[in-house]
């Protein structure tokens, strides 16, 4: 699994799990080549450690799988988008020369982390445990669908115990002083009495009269507002899996397939061991003659076994296939159960092996995968159905451009045509963006309009996919005056209506400041609302944040501010009290670690900037 502790764990039991884990990544085919270094083919250098190309796309491929995640059905957007993608590699660099930053640094205050800590760090992580224990299975699963190679995940946990020292002698359990947690508690979780009183937007822009000089000016004054975009009409071709006839497949296909990858159903002979692991020859030699007398394996096993891990487990290392044995057990050569090999040396080490148990080699029948192979030959047969149909719809696109009856004739669908449309507002059976950039792109449509000619084909997610030409094109043009008329109406009494409502509610605070706020009121129209407390831990408004940033009263004398609520009204706020929060000791006891947490990320910024600020770090031509 990984490269030092192949060199340097002593005990069998280990190496034979690692064996299993490593072994699993080669024969599946999932194993990462060449580690991380790269040569010459570096994307950056920082203090002249370089950082490979390699390492820079799995940094990559990493940070598009957790976007693809947490982004869902709409991640097809955002990966069409080079700009986006782009910026994510920039991203992924960026980590990475952090990361080499922080090691470097490690390295010169002489931390580090051994063979053992990485060890037992893997073997801890929920993600990869079953039941609260190690499960190497997953342990695969997980590295392989995240394309992790099992020594750069080693090598990556070293650094990341390393950082973790590195991180805990800047922000201790002494860094954040009870004090400062109590202080910040209380200023967290205080409560502010309000009143607010509101000026609405709507009724003011009710009565703004505007004439028809105004509304010329402000067109002359403002014609790239209402530019209309380019506009297209357009006539495709789609094709959709689901529509498609539905495969079948013959009992004869099944069984060829089947004969044809019966490795596939074979399940290998596994056997079953046990270990004695002690210091001396002489004393393995003492063991196997007990062993030749009668003695119990298991006993001497749980008891003189120098090894914990099989000791632990009464002597017992599991089970394995001849392809993932080490070396120590394959020189033993068990063949026959209840056999016991002589003593094997392992490094600095005895150890006596037995033999358990075999399970012979198993082939499951046709009938048992009958079912699961004709769902699979099924789905096999669709696609390469859909994938023929794209083949001879690209092919009849690309040879006839002239229109899509080509495209028609050999697909058997028929051509559907588009009224006008732009490209924020696309039809919905065209609304994927990788089709409406095809259609607005240079390829289909040019200074002169629609190039003529036709597109190849554009796979969308759900398994479709659409060949589309453009038929006419509009270029953008300024709108004329009487069809926005309307608009530049709305638009000019809510900017006045704004200016005013501001006015109001300036003057309106200064009168309540002045201590003439019941007669301003009145004279508005308005009055303050029942008091209500505000506090961090409601769901964050503008009025919240607005009340949460205003100056204490002093002297019972309160303050004023103003805000917009969601309906763009104004908001006059008069702050009446200030009462600091009274934290339980388990609220205590969050905010401390969140206080932590919030002064160790501000330390570990300082420290990558000033980093950063006196390293000399090279970064390549990436495209």
């Amino acid at each position: 699994m990984m490269e030092n502790l192949r060199t340097k764990a002593n005990s069998p039991f280990l190496k034979i799990v690692l064996a299993l884990i490593i072994l699993s990544f080669v024969l599946g085919g999932v194993m990462m080549g060449g580690g991380l270094g790269g040569g010459g083919n570096n994307a950056a250098e920082v203090n002249g450690q370089p950082i490979s190309r390699e390492q820079l796309q799995q940094a990559f491929q990493q940070e598009r799988q957790s976007l693809q995640e947490y982004l869902g059905d709409k991640f097809s957007e955002v990966a069409s988008n080079e700009e986006s993608m782009n910026m994510l590699r920039r991203q992924a660099l960026d980590s990475l020369i952090n990361n080499q930053l922080i090691n470097q640094y490690a390295n010169e205050l002489g931390l580090s982390a051994s063979d053992k800590q990485i060890e037992q760090a893997i073997f801890a992580m929920p993600i990869f445990q079953t039941n609260g224990q190690f499960d190497s299975e997953k342990y695969r699963d997980v590295l392989n669908r995240y394309n992790i190679n099992a020594d750069n995940f080693a090598a990556q946990m070293r650094q990341d115990l390393v950082r973790a020292q590195l991180s805990k002698s800047f922000t201790g359990t002494d860094f954040a002083l009870p004090s400062e947690v109590k202080t910040y508690a209380e200023l967290f979780m205080q409560e502010r009495e309000i009143r607010t009183a509101t000026l609405s937007l709507a009724q003011i822009q009710a009565k703004q009269v505007i004439s028809e000089d105004e509304l010329k000016a402000y067109y002359d004054a403002n014609q790239n507002s209402f530019i209309a975009p380019e506009q297209v009409q357009v006539s495709y071709v789609e094709m959709d899996a689901a529509a498609m006839p539905k495969a079948t497949i013959t009992d004869e296909e099944i069984k060829a397939f089947y004969e044809q990858n019966l490795k596939n159903y074979t399940q290998a002979e596994q056997k079953h061991y046990s270990m004695i692991q002690v210091a001396s020859e002489k004393e393995a030699n003492d063991i196997v003659n007990e062993l030749k007398n009668g003695a119990d394996f298991i006993a001497i096993a749980t008891e003189k076994s120098t090894d914990k891990y099989s000791a632990a487990n009464k002597g017992a290392i599991g089970w394995m296939e001849a392809s993932s044995t080490p070396s120590e057990l394959i020189s033993a050569n068990l063949t026959e159960k209840g056999q016991v090999s002589t003593p094997i040396k392992s490094q600095d080490s005895y150890v006596i092996f037995r033999l358990d148990d075999i399970k012979p080699e198993v082939v499951k029948p046709l009938d048992e995968v009958k079912e699961s192979l004709e769902v699979t030959l099924l789905q096999d047969k669709s696609i390469k159905q859909f994938y023929d149909l794209q083949q001879k719809v690209s092919e009849a696109a690309t040879n006839d451009n002239e229109s899509l009856i080509s495209v028609e004739n050999v697909s058997g669908l028929k051509i559907a045509t588009t009224d006008w449309f732009d490209r924020n507002n696309p039809p919905a059976a065209l609304n994927f963006p990788k089709v409406v950039n095809e259609i607005f792109s240079e390829r289909l449509v040019d200074k002169n309009g629609s190039t003529g000619i036709n597109s190849d084909v554009i796979n969308v997610e759900g398994d479709r996919a659409f060949v589309v030409r453009v038929t006419h094109f509009k270029a953008e043009m300024t709108e004329p005056f009487e069809k926005v008329k309307s608009d530049i109406e709305a638009l000019v009494k809510r900017q006045k209506a704004d200016a005013q409502l501001k006015a109001e509610g300036d003057k309106l605070v200064a009168e309540l400041k002045a201590g003439k706020g019941e007669e301003a009121l009145n004279a508005a129209g308005i009055k303050f609302a029942d008091v209500q407390k505000i506090s961090r831990l409601m769901p964050q408004t503008a009025i919240t944040n607005a009340t949460m940033e205003m100056p204490q009263p002093l002297e019972g004398k309160p303050t004023y501010t103003t805000a917009r609520d969601e309906q763009d009204n104004l908001v006059i706020i008069q702050l009446d009290k200030v009462t600091l929060g009274q934290p339980t000791k388990e609220e205590l006891s969050q905010l401390t670690r969140e206080y932590q947490g919030a002064m160790s990320a501000a330390v570990n910024e300082a420290l990558i900037l000033n980093l950063r600020s006196n390293a000399k770090i090279e970064i390549q031509n990436l495209e």
